[in-house]
């Protein structure tokens, strides 16, 4: 038994509502069960019930046994003072306030019927994939687009979060937030914290300086995560080397990176040396990048935007010192649309929050524009019947794979609540 399901038993009466009684035999009447915090403190807020004709108002706090009310020291906590009625599944223990008055307890094992109890313990028994792979295509159409859109909102708020502290941590400079943003993705899932956290060791205001010689740009990428100093002497890496002894003088900076970048099981155009040479590139054609990503409004804008590719050495070159066939080694529209819902939304979403302008609607039409990412979690939706047309919808699925499925938090998700009331 889990406080999550007596969570949802109380908030939707999933009870015995008209003979329900406290522990001690007293009947209750539930005028209004509190207000669902999920937050620090009691389970529900300013509740309204009617024990032996006295009506109360107050917080409702739910625990599996009495006991836990004491384990979890409530009775040290000032914003437990409140509590009018301890709901649990079993009552061990009586609870006493600090005047030591009985806290009145209802023990929902009494009623609770046996179907409700089968239909949750069906619902969470573990399967191959997720709690509800047999019944999920059975949710209700209307119910899983409203579900979806809150979690993709919900996915951009986890996403703004470390938006704010790093701008918090570059004096509010927005042009810096979306470099070293950019950077993150620009390093993928393999070398996207090395970047991030090596890239921050440039101060922006350097970038601005150099972006009008790319190759500055690339010796400054190149040097600061140790792609230079193994490198082998054609002339292009002694230039390289050189300008970046240069840079790190003038600028008096210090190289940070202590651990190598991957290149293993990397395509050669996701190589880190070709992605570094990509950002340079970037910085080097687009001045005042930020306010041009806020003012897009469409994909058009953005392809056209981000399009980038190489300076000429790197067109023939996914090492130094290593020469390859030519190739133009330009930002493919699959990789600038994982910029766009990586980095680019989400710093949209950001700012605008921040000025307390409203461009939710806009955002999700953006993201419908672009295809569903290719991966195994979309994948396994697909072969359970909900199949993702849109980032928009794919971004969606994941938070929920992530945030709920793999938490087991059937009965915090739409899609949970819906099959245990579709089965009743």
């Amino acid at each position: 038994m889990k406080e999550d399901f007596l969570h949802y038993v109380w908030q939707y009466k999933k009870f015995d509502f008209p003979n329900l009684t406290t522990v001690s035999g007293e009947k209750i009447t539930v005028v209004h069960t509190g207000q669902y915090l999920q937050t620090a403190g009691p389970d529900f807020f300013n509740a309204q019930i009617v024990i032996d004709n006295q009506k109360w108002a107050g917080n409702v706090e739910i625990h599996v046994k009495s006991s836990d009310w004491y384990l979890h020291r409530h009775e040290q906590d000032n914003q437990y003072n409140n509590v009018i009625l301890h709901v649990v599944w079993e009552n061990d223990v009586p609870i006493f306030r600090k005047d030591n008055s009985v806290i009145p307890t209802v023990a929902l094992k009494s009623f609770v019927s046996k179907v409700v109890l089968q239909q949750y313990l069906t619902l969470t028994t573990p399967k191959s994939w997720i709690f509800c792979e047999n019944q999920i295509r059975l949710t209700d159409a209307f119910v899983m687009k409203n579900w979806l859109e809150r979690l993709f909102f919900e996915r951009l708020e986890n996403k703004a979060v470390p938006i704010k502290t790093l701008l918090i941590a570059t004096n509010n400079d927005w042009e810096a937030v979306l470099f070293y943003s950019l950077g993150k993705n620009f390093g993928l899932n393999t070398n996207g914290e090395l970047f991030f956290k090596v890239l921050q060791s440039i101060p922006f205001a350097v970038i601005r300086k150099e972006s009008f010689e790319v190759q500055n740009l690339e010796a400054l990428f190149f040097n600061q995560l140790d792609l230079l100093s193994t490198a082998a002497q054609d002339a292009y890496a002694k230039d390289l080397q050189a300008r970046a002894s240069y840079l790190m003088q003038k600028y008096r900076l210090k190289k940070t990176c202590v651990e190598p970048v991957q290149f293993f099981k990397h395509r050669p155009d996701n190589f880190p040396t070709i992605r570094l040479a990509q950002l340079a590139m970037l910085y080097h054609l687009q001045q005042n990048l930020f306010a041009k990503i806020i003012a897009a409004t469409s994909m058009t804008e953005l392809y056209k935007l981000l399009d980038s590719g190489v300076s000429d050495y790197w067109e023939n070159h996914y090492q130094l010192d290593k020469v390859s066939p030519a190739k133009k080694k330009r930002l493919s529209r699959s990789f600038i649309d994982l910029l766009v819902m990586n980095t680019i939304v989400p710093i949209q979403f950001a700012y605008a929050e921040s000025q307390g302008k409203e461009i939710s609607e806009s955002l999700v039409q953006l993201l419908q524009t672009i295809p569903p990412e290719k991966n195994i979690v979309m994948e396994k939706f697909a072969n359970f019947g909900i199949t993702a047309e849109s980032s928009f919808e794919s971004q969606s699925l994941l938070q929920l794979k992530n945030n709920y499925c793999n938490k087991g938090k059937c009965l915090q998700c739409a899609v949970g609540v819906y099959l245990l009331k579709r089965n009743e």
